[in-house]
């Protein structure tokens, strides 16, 4: 009888030591942004939230192989508004919902916006996963009423000349550094509408007080420069959401586009930005 339980125990020792030496399985890149994650939060009676209004947005950032950028042209025909067809060209027959400041600025900083609904990501996240897609970032933002909110895409370490089209259609260069670049967004109520806000958006360069942004050209200093010629707007409801990203990856100089979207290095990748409306409160 003692002869059986020692067997017993040995045996149950020599599992839990082989189990233990089992390497953990790696889980799909993709099993924490599904449907079901990306979804607008079903509000509660007692939810303190309900006291504030505001725009609650979740923003993931995805990042691809340089060389598959072209993949995304099957992302930007599923979406609408992006603007911009397979061949490259910009058509203003595909701007609805989306507006811009300057559509043609817009273009021309390299930007692609695509308006979708949540019933269409699971057609979008197969065209990143087959572009070899990864997810490397995930941002809340709770926006009040009429407010905004920055998110922050990429630092300057040191002073740059980022150069942009602006909205009369010329090539031009700020001084700017070190700072960072990040992504304005602001979320207005609609009067008479509910469940309902108007967004926009544009890139802003922040810097310290320390630091200096300039125009090239004569003009004043600030510790903020807006590039309101690459914005962008929309209504916005539960579950709408908007595909940002580039028409080609820059590595060659210094623009408002390459700092958006592109990180070179070993392994150069270009980024895009998913901003999903999860909840409004007013």
């Amino acid at each position: 009888m003692v002869r059986v339980f020692e067997i017993l125990v040995l045996s149950f020792l020599a599992a839990v030591l082989t189990g233990c030496g089992e390497p953990e399985k790696s889980k799909p890149i993709w099993e924490d942004v599904k449907i079901g994650d990306i979804a607008p939060a079903r509000p509660t009676k007692n939810s303190g939230f309900q006291l504030l209004k505001t725009a609650n947005f979740d923003i993931y950032v995805f990042e691809l192989p340089a060389k598959n950028i072209g993949s995304l042209d099957a992302i930007w025909e599923l979406l609408e508004g992006s603007g911009f067809s397979k061949d490259g060209r910009a058509g203003y027959l595909y701007t609805r919902p989306l507006y811009f400041n300057d559509y043609e600025a817009f273009v021309g900083n390299t930007f692609v916006a695509g308006f979708g609904q949540l019933s269409m990501w699971d057609q979008v996240r197969e065209q990143l996963v087959a572009a070899g897609g990864k997810k490397a970032e995930t941002v809340s933002l709770l926006i009040p009423r009429d407010e905004t909110k920055d998110l922050t895409v990429t630092l300057l370490e040191e002073e740059q000349t980022i150069f942009y089209v602006s909205s009369e259609g010329s090539m031009e260069g700020v001084t700017a550094g070190p700072g960072k670049l990040v992504l304005r967004i602001k979320a207005e109520r609609i009067p008479g509408s509910r469940g309902v806000c108007k967004v926009d958006a544009w890139p802003v360069f922040l810097t310290p007080k320390k630091g200096v942004i300039h125009q090239l050209t004569p003009g004043k200093k600030s510790d903020e420069f807006a590039f309101t010629s690459a914005g962008f707007g929309l209504k916005m409801s539960l579950g709408d959401f908007v595909f940002l990203g580039p028409q080609e990856y820059i590595d060659h100089q210094i623009t408002l586009g390459s700092l958006f979207f592109s990180r070179g290095g070993y392994r150069p990748v270009v980024r895009t930005f998913l901003l999903v409306c999860t909840r409004i409160n007013y």
